[in-house]
């Protein structure tokens, strides 16, 4: 199942899309990124980076402690240079930075977060819950 674009008016260079908190959608979030991308012509390593930071986002967000049913939203926007990834949630209780040990199974999708984006954070959502979000700078492209 595809996420449904969400219907409230969104600029030119920002789309959305909600979706239900179950793991394929994960893929499904990411997907869309890079469709999103092509059209923006967003490609290489930059495209790359902000696959996986919206990986590690909704991943995140899947996890979150909810009420059921709680759905999840994902927003790209390019603004200029700035590419900026948002990942919505029900959960109040925002995201820590670990460090995870060798043997520790989670807890190292925040810390490629803040080690890939040029800048990161939390908000409050309004209503209920959180948006974190990452933004990447695009680099210059030189001219033909």
């Amino acid at each position: 199942m595809p996420g449904t674009a969400v219907s409230t008016p969104t600029p030119a260079d920002a789309v959305a899309f909600q979706y239900p908190r179950r793991r394929p959608n994960v893929g499904r979030a990411r997907q869309a990124l890079r469709r999103q991308l092509a059209l923006w012509r967003v490609e290489g390593e930059v495209a790359d980076t902000a696959v996986l930071l919206l990986s590690e986002l909704v991943t995140n967000a899947m996890a979150a402690k909810t009420a059921p049913g709680r759905e999840i939203r994902v927003r790209f926007e390019l603004s200029g240079k700035e590419l900026r990834l948002e990942v919505a949630d029900a959960s109040d209780e925002k995201p820590q930075l670990r460090n995870a040990g060798p043997q520790d199974e989670s807890g190292r999708g925040l810390a490629l977060v803040n080690a890939l984006a040029d800048a990161w954070g939390v908000a409050p959502r309004l209503g209920v819950g959180k948006t974190v979000w990452a933004s990447l700078v695009l680099p210059e492209v030189a001219a033909p």
